[in-house]
């Protein structure tokens, strides 16, 4: 698998260079906006194509290193798409509400997570639900919903990301500030009302289309399954030389064992037996009048 490409036709195509209105524009995004059409301020792709590249070059570069990359994307239209891209390319994700101190304070999110397995178990326990009443099981239940919206995506985890890749910087601020706090490098699509203020890889480009959105996650959850795999052949790791798998090889039939026979096979061989028998019961009274005259023969011959 090789680095993902794409063209400025399909960023097009995709609604990237969409800006949002004049008024609500951010002036730091000055540089990066082409002009106004209608009122509305038009990106320029000339400058996100390069941009957008680099990007998808640095975040392959980072799995391939061993990291690990957190998709952010909680506004309504990125849900789905930023959940979907994660479990694709096997990272983790976070498309509910970002928590605070989500990555700043690991040690109470450990917390939380570990309560989300402990209800998880409980609720797939038969025993322990026989023991409970439908109220303690409801409650629960909508107890572990909660917790599975919130930190569901992130609960494999195992301790901080290396990259976080976000879609919408002004819903996303404090995981960006989370982030540079801890030194962890941001991908970040900037539209024209965001400021890139703390994004390491600025890409700019519409984040509310859906297909802008499809696109970006698309890109970046190929550059990461490409990471992986170089990842692997760098270590050299032969993944079927890695599993220990057992194959027991039936034995072969002696020659004396019967093999076992189809049912139209022992019917066929019935009917065939059946009319041996008749044809040996007729044979029978010839037989005996054949060995008659032979007895009489042999009477006279003796007298």
């Amino acid at each position: 698998m090789a680095i993902p490409t794409f063209t400025m036709r399909q960023l097009l195509e995709a609604g990237v260079h969409f800006g949002h209105h004049t008024h609500r524009w951010n002036p730091k995004m000055r540089p990066f906006i082409f002009g106004v059409r209608n009122n509305v301020h038009i990106l320029d792709l000339q400058q996100t194509t390069p941009m957008l590249e680099t990007a998808i070059k640095a975040m392959r570069d980072i799995v391939a290193n061993g990291g690990r990359v957190l998709f952010v994307g909680t506004k309504r239209q990125a849900q789905n798409k930023i959940k979907e891209s994660a479990k694709r390319s096997g990272q983790y994700f976070v498309n509910h509400r970002w928590l605070g101190g989500m990555m700043t304070n690991w040690k109470t999110i450990s917390k939380s997570i570990a309560r989300l397995r402990e209800l998880d178990t409980l609720l797939n326990d038969p025993a322990q639900m026989d023991t409970r009443t439908k109220k303690e099981i409801l409650m629960l239940t909508r107890e572990r919903d909660k917790l599975e919206l919130s930190i569901g995506g992130i609960k494999d985890m195992g301790g901080q990301p290396d990259a976080l890749f976000v879609i919408d910087t002004m819903n996303e601020d404090i995981a960006i500030k989370e982030a540079n706090k801890l030194g962890i490098p941001v991908f970040a699509i900037v539209d024209s009302n965001a400021s890139p203020d703390g994004v390491d890889y600025v890409i700019p480009g519409n984040d509310d289309a859906l297909r802008a959105i499809d696109l970006y996650c698309d890109l970046f959850a190929d550059a990461i399954l490409d990471g992986l795999q170089a990842e692997l052949s760098r270590s050299g790791v032969d993944m079927g030389a890695a599993e220990d798998v057992k194959v027991n090889v039936p034995k072969a039939k002696k020659k004396d064992e019967e093999e076992e026979l189809t049912p139209g096979e022992k019917a066929r061989l019935d009917a065939q037996s059946g009319k041996k028998a008749k044809t040996a019961d007729k044979a029978e009274p010839a037989a005996k009048e054949d060995e008659k005259p032979s007895e009489e023969a042999k009477k006279a011959a003796s007298a």
